[in-house]
Order: structure tokens, then sequence, then C-alpha cells
């Protein structure tokens, strides 16, 4: 049998589907105290911009509140909006971490997603936000 390369492209959202109005935070109570909160999911699915096929990968967040903490249901919803979402690896690190920076206004705020290995390459992607930069 002669199998011959097909012409797809899957239908995916613009950047405009991701909801950064998901995300919600509580006020952390401790702010003279100096801690670091690690959130992790391996759950987080974007889209290839290129084919429209889906990347998996396990996000990591890394903070110092300032005055508010991540609430983590809200959270999950906001992470769950990239799901139809084409977008690079690159932009979707950098677009995450804008949207907590300007959310939470921490002390510090790292984004990392590692995503599974696609034609044999394995990506990990990080962006980070520190008071002063």
């Amino acid at each position: 049998m002669d199998f011959q390369p097909l012409d797809k492209d899957l239908p995916r959202l613009g950047v405009e589907a991701i909801r950064p109005g998901e995300l919600q935070s509580f006020v952390y109570e401790f702010t003279g105290r100096e801690i670091e909160i690690e959130i992790t999911s391996e759950e987080f699915t974007s889209l290839s911009p290129y084919s429209g096929l889906p990347d998996f990968g396990t996000v990591t967040i890394r903070y110092q509140p300032g005055e508010l903490c991540l609430e983590l249901r809200a959270l999950k919803y906001y992470l769950l909006s990239y799901r139809q979402v084409g977008i690079y690896y690159e932009n979707a690190v950098n677009r995450i971490l804008d949207d907590l920076v300007e959310h939470l206004k921490p002390k510090s705020l790292a984004v990392e997603i590692a995503f599974t290995i696609r034609g044999g390459l394995r990506t990990k992607v990080s962006a980070a936000y520190r008071t002063g930069n």
C-alpha cells in the first residue's frame, strides 16, 4: 500500500481566546514572611499554530507573593483556555508569565513548560520575572 502525505490543517483559535479574566487571587496575610509557592499541572494543552495538532506539557509556576496568592481552581480554568489556541511554545510561556504578573504583582514569578516529545525532540521553555526587571 502506498501512503501519500495529507495536506491537513486542523481548526484552532487565536490568542484572543485566552482568558486572563479567569484568574483570581486571595490576600496573603504574612507579607513580611518570604515564601515560595510552586504549582505544577501535568495537563497543559495547546495547539500547534502550524498544524493544529495538540501539544501536551507539564507547566510549573513558581512565585514569591507580594500581597496576593493565586487561587488554584481559577488557575485551572485559565490554563484550560489554552486548549484550543494555536500558539508556539515560547509564546505560551511568556503569555502565561505576563498574565500572572499582571494579576498578582508578585515579588518574583517563573513559568516553565516541559512539552512532551514531538518528532524525537523534547522541549522545555521557561521565562521569569523579578521585581525591578
